[in-house]
């Protein structure tokens, strides 16, 4: 694997993602006040799910998306995550950039995603790339910012 090919995980994966996840959210804890969702995110049953794509050998990025088919149909971009060691390199940038052909093969034409208001980082990357505010909302102890990207 080149260091920018994006791959589905494999069962073997499921440390690295878990390892890559904690290191990219665990800085959030304090300042959310709650440990946020992808920290707790069942891994190994989203990797078995065909759900996770990685980058990198050690894996330093990932993405967890989920289809939704139907009205509405979309790709839900439920988590991306790259280790704190590889900021600045373009991870992100190309695990963004691999959401929407991902969607686009599957013939879908948006990506959604949300964010903790919190996440302060996230609002100002997020734009840059297209997404649109749709909405906040408070879901339990998060307060979200969700975002839409339209592919057409």
């Amino acid at each position: 694997m080149t260091s920018d090919e994006i791959r589905p995980a494999t069962q073997a994966d499921v440390p690295a993602v878990k390892t890559v996840t904690d290191a990219a959210f665990r800085h959030y804890i304090e300042r959310i006040g709650v440990v946020p969702q992808p920290m707790e995110a069942d891994h190994a049953a989203n990797v078995a799910a065909g759900k996770v794509f990685v980058t990198g050998d050690p894996v330093i990025g990932l993405v967890a998306v989920e289809e939704f088919r139907g009205k509405g149909g979309h790709l839900l971009l439920d988590s991306i995550a790259v280790h704190p060691d590889a900021h600045g390199a373009g991870v992100g940038r190309r695990l963004l950039h691999f959401v929407d052909a991902h969607a686009r093969a599957l013939g879908l034409c948006e990506v959604r995603l949300c964010t903790n208001a919190l996440m302060w980082e996230n609002q100002r990357i997020y734009p840059r790339y297209g997404y649109e505010v749709v909405e906040r909302r408070v879901d339990g102890p998060y307060d979200r910012v969700h975002y839409r990207k339209r592919l057409d």
